[in-house]
């Protein structure tokens, strides 16, 4: 069933679709690039929230997907896990029959890549030229474009994910662009954010942007230096996404924001989140210039005001653990440029 608007079943606050407890169950074991197996897919469903024009919001198991159906086929940024590729299969089926041609990842944990080796097969790439006159599988599956490092973290992972799930199409620098469905796709590199290989997706006739884990309503910014991340660099990506988006009347509405977790958002909720993420930076960073230690920073609660919104005691990631990577990745910077 297609749902329009922004409104949906709320968990904790949030827009979900399964029950509360497997919710919280996957999205609390999915954002680890090293999460176990899951349990309880079966209880997944998928639901369809239309958001502009032909851009959707699917939300299921794992992060939120974006669909694309128009003239040309099926674009998709995001697939969620491969356990719940055949319900989401089906529910892009339901929007268009058309051929899926491009599959778009944000970066490369299991929660948001896994399901390319069940949607992937099912589409076909355009190709032609001596391309497809030699090599007889050129047209087989849709093309799975990432950022370079997604490619190089996906085939190092362990467990590894399947090589039917790697990207086939790789860009390097700051952009890739797309002409799909009437629109222009610009596929924006986010250095050193929540990984080394994020990328948002900027769907600019409909004016709706994909942000996957750069942004989300549902938790601190899940930070991971091992993978190339920083909170200078997430601060950065949420005022890239500040950049583009332009707010309709009241500041409500306009550019929509599709996060890689939670609901649907426009340009206030992302500014209120970067306010939040710079807020915290600077008081843990004045804390470390302070020559404050790791536990005399937890102890003092930099986060406190934000807790109650924010803050999680158990999970993958807990309050405390968002205080650790930060302070660890500022120390290190303030160690570099000769603080300590």
């Amino acid at each position: 069933m297609i749902r329009s608007g922004i409104r949906c079943p709320v968990v904790r606050g949030e827009c979900s679709t399964a029950p509360a407890a497997v919710v919280i169950a996957l999205l609390a074991a999915a954002a680890s690039p090293a999460a176990p197996a899951q349990s309880g897919f079966g209880d997944v469903e998928i639901e369809t929230w239309h958001v502009r024009d032909g851009i959707y919001m699917l939300v299921g198991a794992g992060g939120n997907v974006t669909v694309q159906v128009g003239e040309d086929g099926v674009l998709i940024v995001d697939t969620q896990f491969a356990e719940v590729g055949d319900k989401l299969l089906g529910a892009i089926r339901e929007l268009s029959d058309g051929p899926i041609r491009y599959i778009v990842n944000t970066h490369a944990h299991p929660d948001h890549v896994s399901g390319n080796g069940v949607l992937a097969p099912a589409g076909s790439t355009i190709a032609g030229g001596n391309v497809a006159g030699a090599i007889a599988d050129a047209g087989v599956g849709a093309t799975v474009i990432a950022h370079e490092n997604v490619l190089i973290d996906m085939s190092g992972q362990d467990p590894e994910i399947p090589f039917e799930a790697w990207p086939t199409d790789t860009y390097i620098g700051g952009q890739k662009d797309l002409f799909f469905n009437g629109e222009a796709v610009q596929i924006m590199h986010q250095p050193a954010a929540h990984t080394d290989g994020d990328s948002i997706v900027f769907f600019r006739r409909t004016d709706v942007i994909s942000a996957g884990d750069v942004f989300s309503t549902t938790l601190y910014p899940v930070i991971l230096p091992d993978g190339g991340g920083s909170i200078d660099g997430v601060v950065a990506a949420l005022n890239r996404l500040i950049e583009l988006t332009v707010p309709e009347e009241k500041q409500e509405g306009g550019t929509m924001v599709i996060p890689g977790h939670g609901r649907l958002s426009d340009e206030a909720d992302v500014v209120e989140y970067r306010d939040m993420v710079t807020i915290i930076r600077d008081r843990i960073a004045h804390m470390v210039e302070s020559g404050m230690s790791l536990e005399q920073v937890k102890a003092a609660r930099p986060t406190r005001d934000y807790d109650a919104r924010y803050g999680a005691d158990s999970g993958f990631w807990t309050t405390e653990q968002f205080v650790e990577a930060a302070y660890r990745n500022l120390a290190g910077n303030s160690a570099e440029k000769g603080g300590f």
